[in-house]
């Protein structure tokens, strides 16, 4: 293979990736809203004897249909959910899998990664509405 012919199949292959990361970037999978319930810890033991944990918990989005969405946290992600309690606003990015077992396919959405979702402060105009609000006197008058 020629140098010039090398260097142009690693152009092209330099172009894909590019474009890939590109593409997974574009499809981000999060949802954003309240943790509702936070379900019991789950452990065991795999076939090579080691152990494992999940926790599932319900994040309720405030869609019209279908608002809840139960998600799990396995292995060291579970412990990042101790972070958080039932009632927080959060943003959950999260994977999708499914696999068949005797002629059923079976879904899981996995928590790779969970943050709290800060409220915004007041605009200054609206921090000045409510202050001067406030200040009303009891007969009315401006001054």
């Amino acid at each position: 293979m020629s140098d010039e012919v090398y260097y142009y199949a690693n152009e092209l292959k330099r172009k894909k990736l590019k474009k890939l990361k590109q593409l997974k970037q574009q499809i981000k999978m999060e949802i954003k809203g309240r943790i509702t319930k936070k379900l019991a810890v789950e452990t065991g033991m795999s076939k090579s004897g080691k152990s494992w944990q999940k926790q599932s918990f319900v994040v309720d989005t405030g869609a019209e249909y279908n608002p809840e969405v139960c998600f799990q946290a396995f292995g060291d992600k579970a412990e990042m959910l101790n972070k958080f309690e039932e009632g927080q606003e959060v943003s959950v990015a999260f994977n999708i899998s499914s696999r068949e077992y005797n002629g059923k396919y079976y879904h899981n959405i996995d928590a790779w990664k969970i943050e709290p979702l800060i409220a915004e402060p007041p605009s200054q105009g609206e921090s000045l509405q409510a202050a001067d609000l406030g200040s009303s006197n009891e007969d009315g008058l401006p001054f």
